[in-house]
């Protein structure tokens, strides 16, 4: 390479350095903004973690607190005081509606609090729906009952199982013993019914006369099919 070829080089890369140096004069804050702004970020979502995890300790701790209390009506007004928002708020009314044997008509006025809120998430509403049921019990028309439940007794539902158990019992309340069993059955055969659940269910199915279903054993216990004979 001959001189003049060499000199221009080092004037290409100088200008090149000089340009390089120019754009990070100019635009290089971008970085230390960015920079900055993961720093921040991680911190600030540190921060708001345990603060929510404070928040849920001392809720919790207000919670236990309450529970303390000598009567029902002391635990009732602790409870009432215990600081909340959100779905806190939820949680406290279903825990006021614990105990019906105490005050009936308080836990269901709970419950109606809880359900007169038109924005509930689906997985309150319907478990509110349900205790509703269960502490109304005869005093609620039958009817009543049923239309409460059978909304929440549908696929994909949060409580779907627990509700259908409950309309099945609503058909021996209606003297419908076999309808009952039939239903408890299909219960026991469903994929989304807990474990815990299928066993209650088969021993009512055994209670009402009838035989519970096998169950279906599962796909890694399924027999091997028999290979084919050679020739």
């Amino acid at each position: 390479m001959s001189n003049p070829d060499s000199f221009i080089d080092e004037v290409t890369e100088e200008v090149r350095r000089d340009r390089l140096y120019g754009l990070f004069r100019r635009y290089g804050w971008i970085g230390g903004v960015l920079i900055l702004g993961i720093v921040g970020g991680t911190a600030a979502n540190e921060f708001l973690k345990t603060r929510a995890e404070s928040r849920a300790q001392a809720f919790g701790d207000a919670v236990i607190d309450a529970f303390d209390m000598g009567s029902p009506e002391e635990r009732r007004a602790a409870l009432a005081a215990v600081p909340a928002d959100g779905d806190q708020k939820v949680i406290l009314a279903l825990i006021e509606a614990s105990d019906p044997a105490q005050d009936k008509a308080e836990s269901l006025a709970a419950l109606d609090r809880i359900l007169a809120d038109a924005g509930l998430a689906p997985v309150y509403r319907d478990l509110a729906v349900l205790r509703r049921v269960l502490v109304a019990g005869t005093d609620q028309p039958l009817a009543d009952r049923r239309a409460a439940l059978e909304p929440i007794a549908v696929a994909g539902r949060p409580y779907r199982g627990l509700a259908a158990e409950q309309l099945a019992y609503l058909l021996l309340e209606e003297g419908k013993p076999d309808q009952a069993i039939a239903a408890l059955q299909a219960l026991t055969q469903a994929s989304d019914t807990t474990a815990a659940l299928k066993s209650r269910a088969a021993q009512v199915i055994t209670a009402l006369g009838g035989t519970p279903a096998p169950q279906a054993a599962p796909a890694s216990e399924a027999p091997a099919e028999a290979a084919p004979s050679g020739g």
